[in-house]
């Protein structure tokens, strides 16, 4: 089951991005504006798109989301195996997205301090800073 939703949401949320639905949607979109005078502008009419907007925008945020988590999931993996490959890397930051908030500021403005220190650390910073 959960290969089967992680296909159909990693597809949904693939295509969702393409122009094409972009399109179906506008084209959609135009059909319902067109059908107005034939239907009045009933109250029908309105419960039409608003209903079906509502519908696959409900859907679309937990295909949306479940492909999210899993590429985030994807990248922290690849990022670990990177610190766990490089000798100078701390392998202590391994996990580091299982802290809380508090925590991981704590942690970042640890090593802010540590590279704020240090000459090239400021070089490098004034230089991208002049390329803007």
């Amino acid at each position: 089951m959960d290969r089967i939703f992680a296909a159909l949401s990693h597809r949904v949320a693939n295509w969702a991005g393409q122009p094409s639905a972009f399109a179906l949607a506008l084209v959609t979109v135009i059909l319902w504006l067109v059908t107005g005078p034939l239907f009045h502008y009933s109250d029908t009419w309105q419960l039409v798109i608003n209903t079906g907007t509502t519908i696959v925008t409900f859907l679309m945020v937990f295909l949306i989301q479940n492909a999210q988590n899993r590429d985030g999931s994807a990248i922290q993996a690849k990022l670990d195996e990177l610190i766990r490959a490089v000798d100078t890397a701390r392998n202590d930051f391994i996990g580091i997205e299982h802290l809380t908030e508090a925590e991981l500021q704590r942690i970042k403005s640890a090593l802010e301090r540590e590279c704020g220190d240090d000459e090239t650390h400021r070089l490098a910073i004034d230089r991208l800073i002049q390329r803007r």
